[in-house]
């Protein structure tokens, strides 16, 4: 299974400062779904520190689900599960009372209707109080953009039109409208930010 493995240089970079975050995020015990994850790196960083937690990988592609299973089987951790093909935009969730939510690093890397599928989803899949974790780049009104992210949206959109950084109000409005909190929001290395919204 080794040789399934993805290693994201990303992940190297902000594991660390995403956990840190983290331990103030979420629950002392459940299960906590992820969404996009990607490689499979997080989610093995972040489970040994939450021994109470049972953690859900997921992604739609198969190139990353089965690194995510070969990650997973290397660590011998018991509390992640097999990870699950899942598209955010599949009609029904198969998830219900989950007790928070990760999505690291999707928003900009896909069309604005998975952001809309995603919030939608979350709102039907976590129980009142949980937390919605998002990470990664944004604009936000008032606030300059980096060049660095100036010219990562350029990139993005270059690869696809549909994808891009969103501006964070407008992630906002769209979280409040189907019943979350407004987001406490972290400023993290590169230009990065945790955004955490509560389910009402």
């Amino acid at each position: 299974m080794t040789e399934d493995r993805i290693r994201a240089p990303a992940v190297a970079r902000n594991k660390e400062p995403i956990l840190e975050v983290l331990r103030g995020v979420l629950p002392d015990s459940g299960t906590i779904l992820e969404i996009a994850s990607g490689s499979g790196e997080h989610v093995i960083h972040f489970a040994p520190h939450f021994p109470a937690l049972t953690f859900q990988p997921t992604d739609p592609d198969e190139r990353a689900v089965a690194s995510i299973k070969a990650w997973v089987k290397d660590s011998a951790l018991d509390n992640i599960q097999p990870p699950l093909m899942f598209d955010v935009m599949q009609a029904k969730w198969p998830f219900k009372k989950l007790d928070g939510m990760i999505c690291i690093n999707m928003i900009h890397i896909s069309p604005w209707r998975a952001t809309e599928a995603l919030m939608r989803g979350a709102a039907t899949s976590l129980r009142s109080g949980a937390p919605l974790y998002l990470y990664g780049p944004y604009r936000r009104r008032g606030v300059p953009t980096a060049p660095g992210n100036e010219a990562f949206d350029t990139s993005l959109r270059s690869r696809n039109i549909e994808w891009g950084l969103r501006n964070l109000e407008i992630v906002a409005m769209l979280a409040q409208s189907v019943g979350f909190s407004k987001p406490a929001i972290t400023e993290m290395p590169a230009n990065n930010l945790s955004v955490v919204f509560q389910r009402n």
